[in-house]
């Protein structure tokens, strides 16, 4: 199974999830909020190779982070894999949009700089500005949208653009969720738990949880689980290749 959007660090043991992960040979994708967790969240990858590290700057504390922006830039060149980045137009968050805005294009540009990334980008309440970033920026690499809750026609606009998506628990058991997985291309489907920041029956999901969302597309896509997990594999070794 695969995880491609979790938090590995910020869990009360982080450790002990890694090693089970590797234990398990789940693949994850450990994604960071502030470059300046880039090199502890590094370590926790040495010597488990289902283990992948992400380098991100979270919209969501862009502000009070603005310092750590030239680590970004520093650090860039040792992954492949950029996130979480990106936009939140929530109603909190208004007062910091301008400096969201000015980090995802600093972020995207350097991507572009680089070669392109794989990414993996929070767009909540913003789809439309991230699909525009996205737009102006094409060499940036390949964008996957995390945890995508817009409508059907950004939805549309997404995929025209080369967007990947990856769906978490919620959006296998809510019906807005499965309609927007139904208009998905099954070919950039991947699964993902966001843990520990969704919780699963008042827990903090898990990596392995991911099985629930095998599951919960096995039935949206009325085929049998172990096909869903063939389609997400095939996926993964297709994205790898879209950045080189």
């Amino acid at each position: 199974m695969i995880d491609f959007h979790v938090h590995l660090d910020l869990y009360p043991d982080p450790v002990a999830v890694a090693r089970a992960c590797e234990e398990r040979q789940l693949t994850v994708l450990s994604v960071t909020t502030t470059p300046a967790a880039w090199r502890g969240t590094l370590a926790l990858a040495a010597g488990r190779p289902h283990v992948w590290t992400a380098l991100g700057f979270h919209p969501e504390v862009v502000s009070e982070r603005a310092a750590d922006l030239p680590w970004f830039d520093r650090y860039l060149p040792e992954t492949r894999f950029v996130g979480e980045v990106g936009l939140d137009g929530s109603p909190s968050l208004r007062g910091t949009w301008t400096q969201q805005f000015a980090v995802f294009q600093h972020i995207l540009r350097r991507c572009e700089d680089h070669g392109g990334r794989i990414l993996s980008i929070h767009s909540r309440r913003a789809e439309s500005e991230v699909l525009n970033c996205l737009e102006a920026n094409p060499r940036s690499g390949t964008p996957i949208l995390h945890w995508y809750s817009g409508s059907v026609t950004e939805l549309r606009r997404a995929i025209s653009l080369g967007c990947w998506f990856s769906v978490g628990p919620t959006m296998v058991r809510t019906q807005k969720g499965a309609a927007l997985i139904r208009s998905m291309p099954r070919d950039r489907v991947l699964t993902e738990t966001d843990g520990p920041f969704l919780e699963l029956d008042g827990q903090a999901a898990l990596p392995w949880d991911v099985k629930s969302v095998v599951e919960g597309l096995s039935k949206i896509w009325q085929i049998p689980a172990s096909e869903v997990e063939r389609i997400v594999k095939e996926n993964v070794s297709r994205l790898l290749g879209t950045v080189r």
